[in-house]
């Protein structure tokens, strides 16, 4: 996906990014379920990330239950979205300096972690007494959540410098961390403990006070509680202009479209997406994970297709960066993603986990919205062109 990212931001570097990709290689219908499909995800992903960074604090403050625990939540969307609102500048610096704090806290851990190693991390590969398809399906959905949405950053290229230079060195350097920051502190935590058992959301404060004592163990979790803050931040910089470049075609109403007269930014698409996550704060975790991954496949597929499609219809389109080896690098770019997307669709059929009887009712049903929403602002665009020509 960032390679597919880094080609087509170079060509199309354009507000809404791979919604306009998308509707350049298939036209509007499928154009408007791009964005559509992924302004609905990012409502789950934000409130998603609201609520980790609430039980990251729930460590040290136990009596984050109930109502607090959603109160919490929608504080800290509150305030991320005034940011957003205040612009990219001062979204890019305080994600920048978030991350330097993330990556020496657990950096640290890492090397405490390394001299207690005493265990395999990677076994057992499955828990003993369960069955592989639900701790599969559980397991691919968490990669996906992780490792997916690169494209995501292309929705605010006409807000970045040189985005042709830009974006394949960024993309070259956050994709190598992000999978760094994840699977080290990880395996380095269950190589010094062992405890694999007692894994679930927010163990890795504890895990930290086990390996370093009290003081590594605050860090971690001000480390955990900032990382979620600064992806909340950047996942609101980059969803929200996907319905102000809706609004600008004609497809979604017109004030989502508004900017800010001070900060340029799309102020009430903010706004309204900030409000959207907060409605969504009080779901739990495996409960807003699983949906979105339907969501975000569907957008990812349509983004691959777009690179395939666009490379035989517009090759007089500039890319200052081509996915590397020919036709072999954009077919696996293509093919790689596809079958990725088809196991972790299909394998949660076959599972009784909760999460996944969820995710199979849910997921379906956010995907369908999405044509019938077209079927509504396409016949609500056409009034509005019959009106206009009549006046």
């Amino acid at each position: 996906m960032s390679l597919v990212a880094a080609e087509l931001t170079t060509a199309m570097p354009v507000e809404g990014g791979f919604y306009r990709w998308t509707r350049a290689a298939f036209g509007d219908f499928w154009g408007f379920l791009a964005g559509w499909w992924n302004w609905c995800a990012s409502f789950l992903l934000g409130a998603l990330y609201a609520v980790l960074f609430t039980d990251y604090l729930s460590f040290y403050f136990p009596g984050l239950v109930g109502w607090r625990h959603f109160a919490v939540a929608v504080a800290v969307i509150a305030v991320i979205s005034y940011i957003n609102i205040r612009g990219i500048r001062l979204v890019g610096r305080i994600v920048t300096a978030m991350e330097l704090g993330i990556l020496a806290v657990v950096l640290v851990m890492c090397l405490m972690s390394v001299r207690m190693w005493h265990h395999n991390p990677f076994l057992p590969v499955i828990p003993p007494h369960t069955q592989l398809f639900p701790v599969f399906g559980v397991g691919f959905s968490l990669g996906l959540w992780l490792y997916a949405g690169y494209e995501q950053v292309s929705s605010v290229a006409e807000e970045v410098e040189d985005p042709q230079r830009s974006y394949p060195r960024a993309l070259a350097w956050v994709v190598p961390l992000s999978m760094a920051t994840y699977l080290l502190p990880t395996a380095c935590a269950l190589a010094a403990l062992g405890d694999w058992q007692k894994w679930g959301t927010g163990y890795f404060s504890q895990a930290a006070t086990l390996i370093g004592g009290p003081v590594l163990g605050f860090a971690i979790t001000a480390a955990a509680g900032v990382m979620n803050l600064s992806i909340l931040n950047s996942a609101m910089l980059t969803t929200t202009r996907m319905p102000s470049a809706m609004a600008q075609d004609g497809y979604l109403s017109p004030p989502l479209a508004r900017l800010h007269p001070k900060f340029g930014t799309p102020w009430i698409s903010i706004l309204l997406s900030g409000v959207i996550y907060c409605l969504l704060a009080g779901l739990r975790v495996t409960e807003l994970i699983p949906v979105y991954i339907w969501l975000r496949i569907a957008t990812s597929v349509l983004t691959v297709l777009s690179a395939w499609r666009l490379r035989k219809t517009r090759p007089d389109l500039p890319r200052a960066f081509r996915i590397p080896w020919k036709g072999a690098g954009l077919a696996y770019s293509v093919i790689a993603p596809l079958v990725i997307s088809a196991v972790a669709l299909i394998v949660p059929i076959f599972s009784k986990a909760e999460a996944d009887r969820f995710s199979s009712h849910w997921g379906p049903v956010t995907l369908l919205l999405g044509p019938l929403a077209y079927l509504v602002f396409r016949r609500k665009k056409a009034a509005q062109l019959i009106q206009s020509s009549t006046l």
